[in-house]
């Protein structure tokens, strides 16, 4: 006799995916997303560029390493569920603090298993991220009108400004450091550069490759103002990865960013921050049909010619096409030739679309920090 499904996936065309569920019980409406990273799941779930999404995991082996606090991107997952092939299976990880079905049911996050993801990702990839209702019922009890119904009232992400919702109440500083063998993470002691970060959803481990680099890093949230970010007389400042549309942020971040362009500081960005730039400087963003999110993407340097293998995770990119005279492009996915880096020309102001603090490569990227790094202090010498 076969089980009675717990959990089921509904998209907004009526067409219904039957599983086992875990983690938390209830229900939830998302944007559905897949990614195809083989490692990462829980960096994953708690990196707040995925609110408002629901993650389906192409790798089948979700859970087996278990889980653990020194993986948290931030404190509690942001994406909305999961969707797996194969249900987790109990932990064998000596980082191990926990499982991950366990987290999931304390942080109120949903996870379907037993689903073919190769159908669902092939339907993501000739559709488009849908808009989905998912439920987990122990008894197996699903009201699939009403599910349909939930799906089809999902607003989407266009026109949704989520950074408002993921970024810090208040300013703090952040001083930890990356993590290494077999000290862990450890704290910087020696003065640096003092650099603003503004979070849109900051993810920690690029605070800790900021100080890593060399920086005292000071933490604002979304809503500062220029007049806020250059109180703190920096000597660069960041914009963080993140959320939702970029239009719908940058009402309020763009005149920020243009303030601070206005100054001669070196400006760095990514993801969110990317897109955020690109509109202070003048270029637009659209939506992609299901964007670009997984640890193997392979970007090209146009100024070096180097392939990286990059971290992405982003359902929007800046418009190439529409970058004005002054912005150069400088990185591109070779998967679909979409926009991955800005500069401006002959100014130390420049932005990735992809992650590389996430290390996919494992170190392909990080030469971004030292160029902001070294950015700074070519300003430094200049001004003494």
């Amino acid at each position: 006799m076969t089980a009675k499904p717990t959990a089921c996936l509904v998209l907004a065309d009526g067409t219904v995916f039957y599983g086992h569920g875990f983690g938390a019980t209830g229900q939830t409406t998302a944007e559905l997303c897949f990614n195809t990273a083989m490692t990462g799941y829980q960096e994953i779930m708690t990196d707040p560029s995925y609110a408002g999404q629901v993650v389906t995991f192409t790798f089948p082996h979700i859970g087996n390493t278990g889980v653990t606090a020194e993986d948290d991107e931030t404190s509690v997952p942001v994406a909305a569920g999961m969707v797996v092939k194969w249900d987790p299976t109990k932990s064998s990880n000596w980082r191990a603090t926990g499982e991950l079905t366990d987290w999931l049911s304390k942080t109120g996050r949903i996870g379907l298993g037993g689903i073919d993801t190769r159908r669902l990702t092939r339907a993501i990839r000739s559709q488009g991220s849908p808009h989905v209702a998912m439920a987990h019922d122990p008894e197996g009890n699903f009201d699939l009108e009403a599910l349909v119904a939930a799906a089809r009232g999902f607003a989407g992400l266009e026109g949704l400004d989520l950074a408002k919702e993921v970024t810090c109440a208040q300013s703090y500083t952040w001083d930890e450091q990356r993590w290494a063998w077999p000290e862990g993470f450890t704290k910087r002691t020696e003065k640096g550069h003092k650099v603003v970060a503004v979070d849109f959803g900051a993810k920690r481990n690029i605070l800790r490759c900021l100080a890593s680099a060399g920086c005292d890093v000071t933490v604002l949230p979304a809503s500062a103002t220029a007049e806020e970010v250059l109180a703190h007389n920096p000597d660069g400042v960041f914009l963080s990865n993140g959320p939702g549309d970029p239009a719908a942020t940058g009402v309020y971040a763009v005149p920020m960013i243009k303030g601070v362009l206005e100054q001669d500081i070196p400006v760095f960005g990514i993801c969110l921050g990317h897109q955020m730039l690109a509109l202070a400087l003048g270029a637009n963003t659209i939506k992609m049909n299901h964007g670009h999110h997984g640890a193997n993407h392979p970007v090209k340097d146009l100024d070096t010619g180097k392939v990286e293998i990059t971290s992405m995770n982003h359902g929007f990119t800046v418009d190439s096409q529409t970058l004005p005279e002054g912005v150069l492009e400088t990185h591109i996915s070779l998967f679909d030739g979409s926009n991955c880096g800005i500069r401006v020309k002959d100014r130390p102001v420049f932005s990735v679309q992809y992650h590389p603090e996430a290390s996919p490569g494992p170190q392909d990227s990080y030469y971004l920090f030292e160029r902001f790094a070294a950015a700074m202090a070519d300003r430094a010498s200049v001004s003494a």
